[in-house]
């Protein structure tokens, strides 16, 4: 039924390596009640974690109904804990908030089990270990051989194969141990039973067979049990560990019941943090939208002009720059003049650039154009600009609007500034 071959465990401690198993090769019957004793240390539990799938290998090979679980996948292992091995630990691992009955219900809740067939398998497993007439008490309510004969039931309730005791007796008295020794004697009747223990008074008067590990080897073996004569297993249907929506919910809504305050708190400090997000995002936001309200603002008050003539005011301050340096590089004594003026109205009659706002104007009226799309408005002004003159003079009649003036100096182009 089961079978453990060249079996190792190694652990890394820092940069060194402990050995805690080295080798174990051990074969179980279908039904026995096995006792493992030894020193602390020595490796008993970390066999018995082997065994019932909470703790890998490093090397060999374990076997279970003829089958290697070399190649088991963590769906694997889930199955075989919940199908084929039932645990007993020295500390109980009872939930507190659970009445005894759904402690026991726990493992059967797992497996997909309806509630009616959970109750019903659940209190014929508080029967057998005599606790019938407890079954709605809470854990904190029992004895501790109560609380380990609870323990049991619920290891058997899903009818596994194998039994697993961490040290079941380790927490109670000389007459509560004894009980418990007689219910697991009972039960190795049809299942193995694999119990760890320090007590070898207690092991040899209920086991059937005495295996002694020192510093992760095999010492001794009472009753040592050969392939030849093992009975042949039929393995149980191939099952998986599943639960139903709606349990799942029920356990969550009756965890959060039973710590009410805990769950107040939580919910309390889980709102602060959702509201402190909530108010940070809007604040952010809002300031944001405060500030791109503001800059369309600035923009609406100082519009960008294009004019159909522009002047590079850049090179005129250059210019200006130039002329001055050049004064101050001449040493010899002497007066010299500078037409700086001239120089200023000649830049500014070289650098007059005509922008074409007419094909201008047609791209603004283009459905696609991106500039209509970011502008809250666009207005047009035309030069309109009157012809006044005036008569009487020495000169004849004389325009005064426009002037004339920039013309005569060969400068035209710089009245016609037209938006």
């Amino acid at each position: 039924m089961l079978k453990l071959e060249n079996i190792t465990k190694d652990y890394k401690v820092g940069d060194s390596v402990v050995h805690a198993l080295k080798g174990i090769s051990i074969e179980f019957r279908k039904s026995e009640f096995v006792s493992i004793l030894g020193q602390s240390g020595c490796g008993k539990t970390t066999l018995l974690n082997i065994i019932g799938g909470l703790d890998r290998y490093t090397s060999g090979i374990l076997i279970i109904n003829g089958k290697s679980t070399k190649d088991f996948k963590d769906k694997d292992w889930d199955a075989y804990r919940n199908y084929s091995v039932g645990f007993v630990f020295q500390n109980y691992n009872l939930i507190s908030h659970q009445t005894i009955l759904s402690n026991v219900e726990l493992a059967l809740t797992l497996s997909g089990v309806g509630k009616k067939e959970r109750q019903k398998r659940a209190i014929e497993a508080l029967k057998k270990v005599g606790l019938e007439e407890q079954i709605h008490k809470k854990p904190n309510q029992l004895s501790g051989g109560q609380m380990q004969r609870v323990a049991i039931a619920r290891a058997i309730v899903n009818n596994p194969n194998i039994i697993l005791a961490d040290e079941p007796t380790g927490a109670l008295d000389t007459k509560t141990s004894k009980q418990v020794m007689d219910i697991l004697k009972e039960i190795a009747k049809d299942k193995l039973v694999i119990m760890v223990t320090h007590n070898p008074s207690l092991a040899e008067e209920y086991s059937t067979r005495i295996i002694k590990i020192l510093d992760g080897v095999i010492t001794d073996d009472s009753n040592p049990y050969k392939t030849e004569s093992q009975e042949k297993n039929i393995d149980k249907e191939k099952r998986r560990t599943s639960i139903k929506f709606l349990t799942a919910l029920n356990l969550s809504l009756n965890n959060l019941m039973t710590k009410k305050g805990r769950t107040i708190l939580t919910a309390f400090a889980g709102s602060i943090g959702i509201i402190g997000i909530a108010l940070i995002l809007s604040l952010s936001t809002g300031i944001q939208n405060y500030i791109n309200k503001v800059e369309e603002d600035t923009l609406s008050s100082y519009p960008i002009s294009i004019e159909e003539a522009s002047i590079d005011t850049s090179s005129m301050l250059e210019t200006m720059m130039q002329e001055k340096d050049t004064q101050e590089n001449i040493d010899d004594g002497k007066i010299h003049s500078q037409n700086i003026m001239t120089e200023m109205l000649s830049t500014i009659s070289n650098k007059v650039e005509n922008n074409n706002l007419t094909e201008f104007k047609k791209y603004l009226e283009e459905e696609s154009n991106g500039i209509v799309s970011n502008s809250n408005a666009i207005q047009y002004d035309y030069n309109l600009n009157l012809n006044l003159y005036k008569e009487n003079t020495d000169d004849g009649i004389v325009k005064v609007n426009p002037s004339t003036v920039m013309e005569k100096l060969g400068m035209g182009g710089m009245t016609e500034n037209r938006k």
